[in-house]
């Protein structure tokens, strides 16, 4: 029988998740989903320096807003709990145990440890000459028991090639000798990242290890570690960087937006799983549109590419657009108005008609629901440039003209009638009365009453602003009233 695939995400809770590392955590979902397999959170906090106090409430909150919902983790349990690192200490101390007595590890007195250690090996190391490795084993265990300060260090392979079999990257082969004995417990007791990782995907039976190209320097050490607990070795496939718009790394130093601030712009999330999965992955069918079961259907890791790939906010707004677009038109007046509850007089006033009004006017416009504050002048024009306006088209007898026109033909509405429809038709009506159509119709009237030449759809946004404003701003226009 087929073992069940089973993914892992293993974020470390030290600060908000941004789009280039939530990636990761796309594919691993779409690809467990995809096979009907186990989708694992697991966190990786034992840098206590590092950490942020909310962090790891802030990513699951993140993951659960985007949909990506765990089979397993730190607040749901599963059978190969616990699932935060700091607590899971004895596995680690236990697993150190079994690679000392089989002779793959052994303590090391030399205290000079890496500077630091990333998640994904950053760092600096001074190269380990292994001259304890040879220390006998009755010396640096009677050592060990006076409590003398040490590390515990893996015995890497002294020749030949560690090699290993990648997705996405093919057929990796390292010189033994480039391996250096790398630290597997520090003095203080703790794991370093590439043990932990190991023990943790090996307990868990994690059978895919689907991560960013920055851990491919990781993976012969880790590749060795699995063969010395005699454990299988995952599937491993490196995701191609993500760059940001000016060519570097894609990442919170370099000032990657965090994924809380999409969901507060209004991001729908399944646009943005949706934008994620196309960095890096080519839906075989050349689609950039997909809904969530589209992807999972259409995830494999062979169509996974190797190149770089950037960050592109505006592919990102335009994927995000036309999902809006495809929600039915009840879901968008709701997004709509969740927006418009708080911009304040008379904006949230607006209901039923004269909010539906809003969202067809405005709708193609949208990427995200906060967007819709940047479209709210159509309505609510800046004084100063409105007067601006009026100042044009009052200077100008052909745009008098139409406006004339148009205020005879609006006073014929009665103001129970004033519906998109009847304004429609009345703006057709003016045109024919003052011989004009096209731009010579619409920039009059947009000019008077938005203070400006293009827009959306004027009908819709007459409506509503109402009969009386309307007239008002066109009066204004012919100086038959005061300032608007």
């Amino acid at each position: 029988m087929q073992e069940q695939v089973r993914t892992r995400f293993a974020p470390s809770p030290t600060g908000r998740l941004h789009l280039g590392n939530v990636r990761a955590a796309v594919f691993n979902w779409l690809f467990a989903r995809r096979h009907g397999g186990a989708f694992v959170l697991r966190l990786e906090d034992t840098d206590v320096e590092r950490n942020v106090e909310g962090a790891e409430a802030q990513l699951m909150a993140d993951l659960r807003w985007l949909g990506l919902d765990w089979d397993e983790g730190p607040d749901v349990g599963g059978p190969h709990a616990p699932y935060r690192q700091s607590e899971r200490g004895e596995h680690y101390r236990a697993a150190v145990d079994r690679l000392i007595a089989s002779g793959a590890a052994y303590p090391c007195f030399d205290l000079d440890e890496p500077e630091s250690e990333g998640d994904e090996g950053e760092g600096t190391y001074r190269r380990y000459d292994g001259r304890e490795r040879t220390l006998p084993k009755e010396e640096a265990a009677r050592r060990v028991a006076n409590g003398e300060p040490h590390l515990i260090r893996f015995a890497s392979p002294l020749e030949g090639e560690v090699v290993v079999d990648d997705v996405v990257r093919g057929r990796i082969a390292v010189p033994a000798a480039d391996v250096d004995d790398f630290v597997l417990l520090r003095s203080d007791g703790r794991p370093t990242y590439n043990f932990a990782v190991v023990v943790d995907d090996a307990e868990m039976r994690v059978t895919h290890v689907i991560r960013g190209s920055g851990h491919l320097s990781n993976t012969p050490k880790q590749a060795l570690l699995f063969d010395a607990l005699g454990a299988p070795r995952p599937v491993f496939a490196h995701l191609a960087q993500v760059l940001d718009p000016e060519g570097g790394k894609l990442s919170k130093r370099s000032g990657a937006k965090a994924v809380a601030e999409y969901r507060e712009e209004g991001f729908l999330a399944d646009a943005l799983v949706n934008y994620l999965s196309l960095l890096g992955w080519s839906d075989p069918e050349e689609r950039e549109l997909l809904t969530r079961d589209e992807l999972v259907a259409a995830i494999s890791l062979e169509r996974l590419g190797a190149s770089d790939t950037a960050y592109d906010p505006e592919k990102l707004r335009w994927v995000a657009t036309q999902h809006l677009a495809r929600l039915p038109f009840e879901a968008v007046v709701e997004g709509v108005r969740s927006v418009l509850v708080g911009a304040g007089s008379p904006f949230d006033e607006w209901e039923g008609e004269r909010l539906d009004s809003v969202v067809h006017a405005l709708r193609s416009r949208l990427g995200a629901w906060g967007e819709v504050l940047q479209h709210l002048h159509y309505f609510e024009p800046d004084p100063a440039r409105i007067a601006a306006a009026h100042s044009t088209v009052s200077a100008d007898p052909e745009s008098r003209r139409v406006i004339d026109a148009l205020i005879e033909a609006f006073e014929e509405i009665p103001g129970s009638r004033w519906t998109p429809e009847e304004i429609k038709q009345a703006v057709t009506e003016a045109g024919q009365r003052a011989s004009v159509r096209g731009k010579s119709l619409y920039v009059p009237l947009r000019m008077a009453v938005i203070g400006e030449e293009h827009g959306p759809d004027m009908a819709r946004i007459l409506h509503v602003i109402g009969r009386d404003t309307t007239l008002r701003r066109l009066r204004t226009v012919q100086g038959t009233v005061g300032n608007v």
